[in-house]
């Protein structure tokens, strides 16, 4: 499979300030290639970057503002053939069942124990990406960006973070070590930046989309982390910033695969 992504941003800094992105495809030894262009200028002047290393192949580009700056950002990717599936070690399935910030599977125990008291595996996987994609609506836009799993739960509504961090704080809630992975997804309307769940059952990760939005075996990892706080695709680690405009495409070469909700899916 040949997939083609790209992302446009425009942001405006104060001084001072320190940026870290993630907009770039999580590297990954088995596809059968790689090509990316990465421009970042400010008037334009090229921004002299540094990546930086994160779990599960992400990278992140950082790059600091001594005055405040209105920054243009130009990311292309084309990757053909499939990553091979992601291994974690022990302390990594440890750090994916603990509650977190948005993902707060201590509160919600009572609730995944009333909804899923006697499923395991696969059964609760599914049963755990119906039951969120059922009691949730998706509402662009109908959520803030401090809202965590158990807002969500009270709403009732979100975006595809939000039905990511209440899937994954119910599967923690079980005892299944559970993630966020930030994609690109071909297919997906209105296109954007999405988020999916990743849960670990028998020694793999499979991926979970409640929203239903795009074809998950098309998607193509950015980065993954415990929950959004690990995955947003801009952040400021000093100062601020305000995003003024953001444009992402992805598209396959040839034509989507079918969305099979019931089917098992590595994202790779």
């Amino acid at each position: 499979m040949e997939r083609n992504v790209a992302a446009q941003l425009v942001f405006k800094t104060v001084a001072n300030t320190k940026v870290a992105m993630a907009i770039a495809v999580a590297s990954n030894p088995g596809y059968d290639s790689l090509t990316e262009e990465l421009s970042v200028t400010v008037e334009g002047e090229a921004v002299p970057l540094t990546e930086l290393t994160d779990h599960h192949g992400g990278r992140f580009h950082y790059m600091e503002f001594a005055e405040p700056s209105e920054v243009t950002v130009d990311y292309r990717a084309s990757v053909e053939g499939f990553g091979v599936p992601d291994e974690s070690s022990r302390m990594e399935l440890i750090r994916y069942v603990r509650p977190s910030r948005y993902a707060e599977s201590d509160r919600l125990l009572p609730t995944s124990y009333a909804e899923f008291g006697g499923l395991h595996g696969e059964e609760l996987l599914q049963a755990v990406r119906n039951w969120v994609h059922d009691e949730l609506r998706y509402i662009s836009g109908s959520s803030r960006g401090t809202d965590g799993a158990v807002e969500t739960l009270l709403h009732r509504k979100g975006v595809c973070r939000d039905f990511a961090h209440l899937a994954i704080a119910l599967l923690r809630s079980k005892d299944i070590p559970a993630r966020l992975a930030a994609v690109y997804a071909p297919g997906l309307s209105p296109m954007d930046f999405h988020a999916v769940a990743e849960a670990h059952i028998d020694g793999t990760w499979y991926v979970i989309d409640p929203t239903g939005l795009a074809p998950r075996e098309s998607m193509l990892r950015i980065t993954a982390g415990r929950d959004s706080s690990d995955t947003a695709f801009l952040s400021t680690v000093g100062g601020s910033l305000s995003l003024k405009s953001l444009k992402v495409t992805a598209v396959v070469a040839d034509e989507l695969p079918d969305e099979d909700p019931a089917k098992l899916v590595v994202l790779r």
